[in-house]
């Protein structure tokens, strides 16, 4: 039972968020695994803390992004995938010429129907992703001559936060087995939800035994910078 009801929590809940290394979706995310076990505890780290020789990125979110063709037609809107949208964006609201703006249309030519997730997280930068085929259908549509508007609306703030979740079953032993699962991803199931889905079946599962001989604990954490920043803390 309780893998079902994770299954449809991460389908109708976890799936459509869109998450990053920092920002509201992780949030958003871990509120919802809160739900499930409150002693969840949601920790933050402030933007610009020094972690080995890492630092936490100014936080980033994203409020709408499309890009309009010469008759104000949206050809690529983040709110109908937020896949759509390079990670970290820069905002931006400026007129492109096509092939300035298809420089930052990326692509899978090998998987021509998949929708590739790309990032910039530490680096300036903004883009678009598409499926190649329609790419290259909107490479057909339009002339060399047209423009394009491209609207970004993000922000990347440096007083923001790093946030993970990190919940604890204890044991008898002062051993530890440490479950670390990322949940920095969007729209993905197998790069993202699949672990945090794992997790919470597993500590579903564990909090009810009774005396565990090692304290188990779990982390809900954005992938490298949130495991360095983690460590550098603990």
């Amino acid at each position: 039972m309780a893998v079902k009801k994770y299954y449809q929590l991460a389908k109708h809940s976890l799936f459509p968020i869109c998450r990053s290394l920092t920002g509201d979706g992780v949030r958003k995310t871990l509120k919802i695994i809160k739900k499930e076990f409150p002693k969840l505890k949601i920790c933050k780290i402030r933007s610009g803390t020094k972690a080995f020789d890492w630092n936490v990125p100014p936080e980033w979110n994203v409020k709408d992004a499309y890009i309009l063709d010469k008759n104000n037609k949206k050809i690529v809107d983040f709110r109908n995938n937020n896949l759509h949208l390079v990670g970290y964006s820069t905002p931006i609201n400026k007129f492109f010429s096509k092939k300035e703006l298809f420089n930052h249309i990326h692509s899978l030519p090998k998987q021509p129907k998949a929708i590739p997730y790309i990032t910039s997280y530490y680096k300036k930068y903004w883009g678009f992703c598409l499926s190649h085929n329609k790419k290259l259908k909107f490479y057909k549509n339009y002339k060399n001559s047209d423009k394009f508007k491209v609207v970004i609306k993000s922000n990347l703030n440096p007083k923001g936060h790093l946030n993970y979740g990190e919940l604890i079953l204890n044991g008898k032993s002062k051993q530890e087995i440490l479950i670390s699962t990322y949940i920095c991803h969007p729209s993905m199931a197998n790069n993202e939800l699949s672990g945090p889905i794992v997790s919470l079946c597993l500590i579903n599962h564990f909090k009810k035994i009774k005396n565990l001989e090692k304290t188990i604990r779990f982390i809900f954490i954005p992938e490298t910078i949130g495991s360095i920043a983690y460590l550098n803390k603990n």
